[in-house]
């Protein structure tokens, strides 16, 4: 026998004793979480555990479920695996990818003779509930990397063919149901039928699958307003048939066969030309607006642009003035905190708001102000002020997270604003079957930048990047649809560049730290890349930001 202690929350613990070599899906089952939300996996001591393995010693469990990051993840992961099954089971000669999230779903391409319409979509959907109602348990393996290369080839699954080929891991966990195989990075539900709710909606050219709200398990059966965010990830499509890499194995291609350096030349002009586009646009305009507003998200590149964009504007005759947000924060220790108690940086209450509107006034009447700075190292405003002054011919860029809520800017007309979005929506996947996410894009800049810039340990970036995300969703993201054009700051090579910065950070976190999970989770994710050295990139690039070396002075 083998006793059991199980983590039932704010310090509270049970104990059983189980015979060894149980289920975890049989514990589960006898012994439920504190919620009625399902679960979906456990934390084993300092491990990320299948319900399909067994307790084979003591231990520690605490149940894993949708309430929790990766029960989400888990829980979107097997929903997915169960949406390819169906497809692959009712249209054979089709082809069917996951996109990149949208609303609270994801979106999927879906290749055949017949476009997406309503009698597909209630094809796929009544035969995706056949599959979770039969309450099938997913055949899972560990396999070896030559052991891989020959599963996926001989099932012709070219794209898992191609990443496993070129990515520097040893073996992979692969699941498989029905006619469906793929590898998985993380653990699957145990069977089907833990998916109890879904939704599936056209969205052309392809379809969304949503699902249940973190907070209650609820659905919302709406993908909100998405379209212009939307129409940014097909631009992003467009960019990776240009560059010719659309997913990690292409991008490993490159790097193994030295053709990196002119991808990076590629990815980088596709950015300078869509700055330049926007300057033009801007420039077309110019006789209406005083104020550019950049916004996005934490470590979407909001500064770099900025630079870059004003030095377009000066290619077309128009002499820009850059104002950062940061500069107005309050010092740490006064900033408001969530419904965690922890600080939350992303209200617009972490900004003077006073002081910001009245210095924009004055500026804006051509008066000089005395613009204070923000150390953030120490988390508080320093006295080294510095004098601005707006000339008659200049245009007054600022940037910051807020930007695009109409309340920090309230006393200008819309007509003398011009407002950009920009996030890194990240156009590469891992596979047909898997994408990236863009939060995991954002954390692993942020995690690299604290680390250099903040004095801040990768513990502490991962410990508030959930209060970051919870404080995106209610300041930020809301007002994404306001922008009057969109960028997309990622760069197709940058997770390969990203990867030998963050990896010693990682690995540096103890397995005793609350975010060793999350820590864990992003190490596998980053060993399917190659590395690409940072000489290749060049100084004026959105990644300098992060890492270094930028010929911009921040």
């Amino acid at each position: 026998m083998v006793r059991v202690t199980f983590v039932c929350g704010r310090g509270r613990s049970s104990h059983r004793e189980f015979k060894k070599g149980t289920l975890l899906h049989r514990i589960a089952k006898e012994i439920p979480g504190p919620s009625a939300i399902p679960i979906l996996a456990a934390r084993v001591g300092n491990r990320l555990l299948s319900l399909a393995d067994t307790v084979e010693s003591d231990a520690t469990v605490e149940w894993i479920g949708y309430d929790h990051p990766m029960g989400q993840e888990i829980y979107q992961r097997t929903a997915s695996f169960i949406l390819f099954m169906a497809v692959a089971e009712l249209y054979q000669n089709s082809r069917l990818i996951l996109g990149h999230s949208l609303g609270n779903g994801l979106y999927y391409d879906f290749y055949s003779h017949i476009p997406v319409n309503p009698e597909i979509l209630n094809a796929i959907r009544e035969k995706m509930h056949l599959i979770i109602e039969s309450d099938l348990p997913f055949r899972r393996s560990f396999i070896s990397r030559p052991e891989a290369i020959r599963f996926f080839g001989d099932r012709a699954i070219n794209d898992t063919l191609r990443l496993i080929e070129n990515s520097p891991i040893d073996g992979v966990q692969v699941y498989e149901n029905g006619r469906f195989a793929t590898f998985e990075l993380y653990p699957l539900a145990y069977s089907t039928g833990a998916i109890s709710q879904f939704e599936l909606k056209t969205y052309a050219p392809g379809l969304v699958m949503l699902f249940p709200q973190p907070a209650d398990f609820r659905m919302q059966a709406e993908i909100g307003k998405n379209r212009k965010l939307f129409a940014i990830y097909q631009e992003s499509k467009s960019w990776g048939k240009i560059l010719s890499v659309n997913d990690v194995g292409r991008l490993n291609q490159v790097i193994n066969q030295q053709g990196i350096s002119e991808l990076i030349k590629i990815a980088e002009s596709l950015h300078e030309k869509k700055i330049a586009d926007i300057a033009d646009t801007i420039t077309a305009r110019r006789e209406d607006l005083h104020l550019v507003l950049v916004a996005g998200p934490s470590a979407s590149g909001k500064t770099t642009f900025s630079k870059r964009l004003a030095i377009h504007l000066r290619v077309n005759g128009i002499r820009p003035l850059a104002l950062s947000l940061d500069n107005y924060f309050i010092d740490r220790d006064r900033c408001p905190r969530d419904e965690n108690n922890v600080y939350d940086f992303e209200s617009l209450a972490v900004v003077d708001l006073k002081l910001f509107n009245d210095q924009l006034s004055r500026l804006l009447n051509g008066y000089e102000v005395e613009v204070p700075k923000f150390d953030f190292e120490s988390g508080r405003r320093i006295e080294d002020h510095f004098r601005l002054r707006l000339e008659e011919d200049q245009l007054l860029i600022i940037e910051g997270i807020h930007c695009l809520n109409e309340q920090l800017t309230s006393g200008i007309a819309d007509k003398n604003k011009f407002r950009i979005y920009i996030s890194p929506l990240t156009q590469l996947a891992i596979d047909d079957h898997h994408r990236i996410a863009t939060t995991d894009t954002r954390i692993l800049r942020r995690l690299v930048r604290d680390h250099r810039f903040r004095n801040y340990s990768a513990a502490a970036t991962l410990t508030r990047f959930p209060s970051v995300i919870r404080g995106e969703r209610r300041n930020i993201f809301p007002f994404q649809e306001n922008a009057d054009v969109m960028f997309n700051s990622a760069l197709v090579y940058e997770l390969a560049a990203l990867k030998d910065y963050a990896i010693p950070l990682l690995q540096s976190i103890a397995a005793a730290d609350p975010t060793f999970l999350e820590a864990q989770r992003l190490l596998t994710f980053l060993q399917l890349f190659q590395s690409v050295p940072a000489a290749e990139i060049p100084p004026t690039s959105i990644l300098r930001e992060f890492i270094g070396g930028s010929s911009f002075k921040y």
